[in-house]
């Protein structure tokens, strides 16, 4: 019991004191101004400190995702052009609908080159886009064409 009144004394003075020093006639608006621009700072910082976490954990998060994304990417270029030659052929090739004896492909310092004829137009793009996600082709041209169609030269 002793120990509840000397608290509730305690508390008492302490409130008795800070009202005293926020309602003095002669300094007390100039405290209670000071008072709230401190506590208006010092909510402005935090709400700060929090937008500053929060990308914080946002890039992190991001950052996390694209390691696991291009885990998988970490399929090496072939090492010499004749390598790229043969993987450029085995991924054209090895759709059965294909047509293997009508396309040609050369390939120089990592740049393919597609020459030929094929039945459809979307036969054509469908090839560039294969040979283009190939890892260790820097660039294709393409040369192939419809039947009844001229050549392009490169």
């Amino acid at each position: 019991m002793v120990f509840k009144e000397a608290l509730k004394l305690i508390v008492s003075a302490a409130a008795g004191a800070g009202l005293m020093y926020f309602l003095d006639p002669d300094r007390g608006r100039r405290r209670r101004a000071i008072a709230s621009d401190r506590f208006a700072g010092s909510v402005r910082s935090g709400v700060r400190q929090g937008e500053r976490a929060g990308r914080a954990a946002s890039a992190q998060a991001y950052g996390a995702t694209q390691q696991i994304m291009h885990a998988a990417d970490t399929e090496a270029a072939p090492a010499s052009d004749a390598a790229l030659k043969s993987k450029v052929e085995t991924v054209l090739f090895a759709d059965q609908s294909f047509p293997k004896g009508r396309v040609n492909v050369n390939v120089e310092d990592g740049r393919v080159v597609l020459r030929g004829e094929l039945e459809h137009p979307d036969d054509i793009t469908a090839a560039e886009t294969r040979v283009r996600r190939i890892v260790g082709v820097r660039d294709v041209e393409n040369l192939l064409h419809l039947p009844g169609t001229p050549a392009r030269m490169s």
